[in-house]
């Protein structure tokens, strides 16, 4: 009996046809163990807390503002605003996030949404070589240079906290 090959879930295969699309090198590996936080990711891949490039997405009037941020950080929404000159920006609901990306919040990867998103890049990414960055959903994850991030997400380099 032939054995079964496990499905690829839509969301993860969005970002692998984003990435070679976009030129990149498809990464994406995809673990046993669920890595839905920037701790588990690092924990799993045995690498540096701070090279996780955690893809949080915001709400800025009305629309989404996807935030590239190092697993080491929390991002001062307060500083972030006041750099692009906003009253304010806000944590986005799941469903929000969802609406806009495809993926589910603790899977968001920065690539392979319906349509594109303003996306910010934590500058303190650049001290890392490899960077970790979600693919899609809870067990896959792929890596990629910073500059190679910035590149096919055209995020804008920002200091985040």
């Amino acid at each position: 009996m032939p054995k079964a090959t496990k499905m690829v879930p839509t969301p993860v295969l969005k970002v692998k046809l984003a990435l070679t699309a976009a030129g990149a090198q498809d990464t994406v590996c995809t673990f046993d163990d669920e890595v839905p936080t920037a701790v588990a990711a690092a924990s799993l891949l045995g690498c540096d807390l701070a090279a996780i490039a955690n893809s949080l997405v915001f709400e800025l009037d009305g629309a989404p503002l996807l935030i590239l941020a190092s697993g080491a950080a929390k991002v001062d929404t307060s500083l972030v605003a006041a750099t692009l000159g906003t009253a304010r920006i806000r944590r986005a609901s799941p469903g929000f996030v969802l609406e806009h990306t495809g993926q589910a919040v603790g899977g968001v990867a920065p690539v392979g949404h319906p349509r594109p998103i303003r996306t910010i890049l934590d500058v303190t990414l650049q001290a890392h070589p490899i960077l970790w960055a979600g693919a899609g959903d809870h067990t896959s994850m792929f890596s990629i240079s910073y500059s190679e991030l910035q590149r096919i997400t055209a995020a804008q380099p920002l200091r985040v906290r």
